[in-house]
């Protein structure tokens, strides 16, 4: 398992049913865990991204620390995630969101797999890729809008 799996299992293990957001210290998760502070800052803004769900504040200095808060809602993510997209998006970068709301239990499995072939980038041969990105962003968004509904 990567390092990163294990930072980012690890921060979730921390969220239960009636706790919506953890309270961390970066330097003791690190020391834990067994790796540099820096590799928890990446997990952190990689995975527990505003699209996926999150709200990150921080404070720094010796008493620092990192609040994550999650969304009450899987419906409020998935508005966020739609809001956020913009008017075109690459395969690898819809291909990420596909994969962190799976991650996260947001949709399942199956919906990812199904979302994730009608992005990819086979679908627009022949187009240019500015036009295909467009669509992509489309056809996200009203996948995603399906699966709110």
């Amino acid at each position: 398992m990567k390092m990163s799996d294990v930072i980012a299992d690890m921060i979730l293990d921390m969220f239960d049913d009636s706790t919506s957001s953890v309270t961390i210290q970066r330097n003791d998760l690190a020391n834990r865990i067994g790796c540099v502070p820096s590799q928890i800052n990446y997990v952190i803004t990689s995975r527990f991204t505003p699209e996926a769900g999150y709200r990150i504040e921080s404070r720094r200095g010796g008493g620092g620390y990192i609040l994550i808060t999650r969304a009450e809602s899987k419906d409020s993510v998935l508005l966020a995630l739609i809001n956020s997209i913009g008017n075109s998006i690459d395969e690898r970068t819809a291909r990420a969101h596909i994969y962190n709301l799976s991650y996260q239990n947001i949709i399942d499995k199956k919906t990812a797999k199904v979302m994730e072939s009608v992005i990819r980038e086979v679908n627009f041969s022949g187009l240019e890729k500015e036009a295909a990105d467009v669509i992509r962003a489309r056809q996200l968004k009203q996948m995603l809008i399906a699966y709110i509904n």
